[in-house]
């Protein structure tokens, strides 16, 4: 015996439900339904953002916004011109989450808590009539041409259009390229750099701002570096890792990273302010204090990196030792030796071929009423509430080609 519906979600994760929910306010005559493989519904909503769930970036313009997705970017500017960062701020306000910025752009609801967009979400759902079922794990979809059928460990559903919300699971993809799509093969992003370095050993914790890059390539990245007791971590690492996704893969997370201290100073300029540093501190104690924006115990530590010992003063620097401070302050070369998840925010390059998609109605351009959200597309962005935007404006047109049919 099957179950039949208008539309089927498949995927109770945030855009599984943002998008069952804009169909349903859309077009309140259609039976909707939200088919989960787990227990229970948004567990990663519930995890992300240290549990206080980052809901969007307040980045306003579209294009702006688009240059934080390393995959994605060309194809989400006209879907963000469409629902944007404000858009979204407005939709949760119109269903009672007030949502507050942070000084880095990134908004959180104003109860710091997950919860509150779960809440929402599911009392939204239920005042809505859609049904939510846990516990269907897709086996097979098949398009018999005016209709879906759908065959779930459990039981077996008709519906006349379907939402791939399933984000990064390859069981789901492979059962796509049984359809005709192509997957691009998932590969990690977003993730900390394993680094054992004399130099950072007793630094666990400290931070500052710093460009970073892989030698002997293109990718380069800047922002605050945070030194962990497995290595590197922090917004200009996770940056890194989210642009070079593929290539540091090719890799296998084996490669030399390039940390400039001095954020973009060239060397040569390095090496003229020591050399004015060695004027004007002269009887001065080189290891003593930091000369620049950054904690003296980093400071010390590259001292010593440089072969300049703790009592030396900066009058007797060598001409030697001066250039070795300056390559250790703009070029220090640090061995990465492979890569760890950041916090809970496990992010997946990869999924549905983008030419595959129509991006003015998320609809399958192989298969008449397939559509997709999120992280089931290979579109991903860096860290700060980017992600989260992706799945609300891919929900909401979505749910508008539908709704409209």
């Amino acid at each position: 015996m099957s179950q039949s519906y208008d539309v089927i979600v498949a995927g109770g994760g945030a855009a599984g439900f943002f998008t069952a929910i804009n169909i349903a306010e859309q077009n309140a005559s259609l039976k909707i339904a939200i088919l989960e493989r787990g227990k229970e519904v948004l567990s990663k909503v519930r995890v992300s953002g240290g549990g206080r769930c980052n809901v969007t970036h307040a980045c306003f313009v579209p294009d702006d916004l688009v240059k934080f997705y390393p995959r994605g970017e060309k194809e989400l500017r006209g879907p963000f011109n469409r629902f944007c960062s404000g858009d979204t701020i407005e939709w949760f306000e119109r269903h009672g989450v007030e949502l507050k910025t942070e000084e880095d752009g990134r908004m959180f609801p104003v109860t710091d808590s997950s919860q509150t967009i779960i809440d929402c979400f599911l009392e939204a759902a239920h005042k809505l009539k859609i049904d939510i079922l846990t516990g269907q794990s897709i086996q097979s979809l098949y398009d018999a041409e005016t209709h879906w059928k759908i065959e779930t460990t459990k039981e077996t559903f008709l519906t006349g259009s379907l939402v791939m919300a399933t984000g990064s699971n390859p069981k789901m993809w492979d059962v796509l390229q049984a359809l005709g799509h192509s997957i691009v093969p998932p590969v990690p992003s977003l993730f900390t750099f394993n680094i054992k370095d004399q130099r950072i050993k007793k630094l666990m914790g400290l931070s500052a701002q710093a460009g970073v890059k892989v030698k002997g390539s293109k990718l380069e990245a800047s922002g605050p570096l945070l030194i962990t007791h497995w290595g590197m971590s922090g917004p200009g690492i996770l940056r890194l890792s989210a642009w070079g996704a593929r290539e540091l893969a090719d890799k296998n997370y084996r490669f030399t990273l390039i940390v400039n201290w001095l954020n973009d100073m060239d060397f040569e300029d390095c090496e003229a302010i020591l050399r004015e540093l060695k004027q004007e501190h002269a009887k001065k104690t080189v290891s003593k204090k930091s000369p620049f924006d950054f904690p003296n115990r980093l400071w010390e530590s590259l001292v010593l990196a440089s072969g300049i010992d703790t009592e030396t003063r900066w009058a007797d620097l060598t001409k030697q030792q001066l250039q070795a401070l300056a390559v250790q302050l703009v070029q220090g070369e640090y061995q990465v030796n492979g890569k760890s998840t950041f916090k809970e925010e496990f992010v997946t390059a990869g999924g549905i071929d983008l030419k595959e998609v129509n991006f003015k109605t998320m609809q399958s351009k192989l298969c008449p009423n397939l559509y997709f959200a999120g992280e089931v597309l290979n579109i991903d962005a860096i860290t700060g509430g980017f992600n989260f935007q992706n799945a609300w404006t891919g929900g909401v047109i979505a749910a508008s080609a539908i709704a409209a049919k």
